[in-house]
């Protein structure tokens, strides 16, 4: 089921009668949140977007890439998930989102992608 992400249902402001009539359309069609949970094992989905596109979406992740203070780059199993700045429900119960400070074997970490959008779990030290 999509989430149709145009205006033109709402009611128009600013003093104008009606908005001009516009069809649905596919591109316009968005997704519902599916979360990004923390696991042992792994599970990507591919899917196609506008264009011919593909996106890789996780849904079950494991292991993060944190960048230290020096610009270098390890791959680092994540223990937990902390805190989560736009739900502090998702922390309990270990879901990832951009902004999550999580617990990693080299320190706590911030991840600064989009896993449900870039499929991949990109993290910067903050310890």
């Amino acid at each position: 089921m999509g989430v149709y992400q145009y205006r033109d249902i709402k009611k128009p402001s600013g003093g104008l009668r009606h908005l001009i009539h516009k069809r649905k359309r596919r591109y316009a069609m968005g997704e519902i949140f599916v979360p990004v949970v923390l696991q042992e094992n792994d599970e990507k989905v591919i899917k196609r977007v506008m264009g011919g596109n593909a996106k890789v979406s996780l849904r079950k992740v494991s292991k993060a890439i944190v960048t230290d203070k020096n610009g270098k780059a390890k791959v680092t199993k994540i223990l937990n998930v902390l805190s989560t700045p736009s739900n502090r429900e998702y922390a309990k119960r270990n879901i990832i989102t951009k902004g999550a400070i999580i617990q990693t074997s080299d320190g706590k970490a911030r991840v600064t992608s989009r896993p449900g959008q870039d499929g991949i779990v990109n993290a910067v030290l903050i310890d």
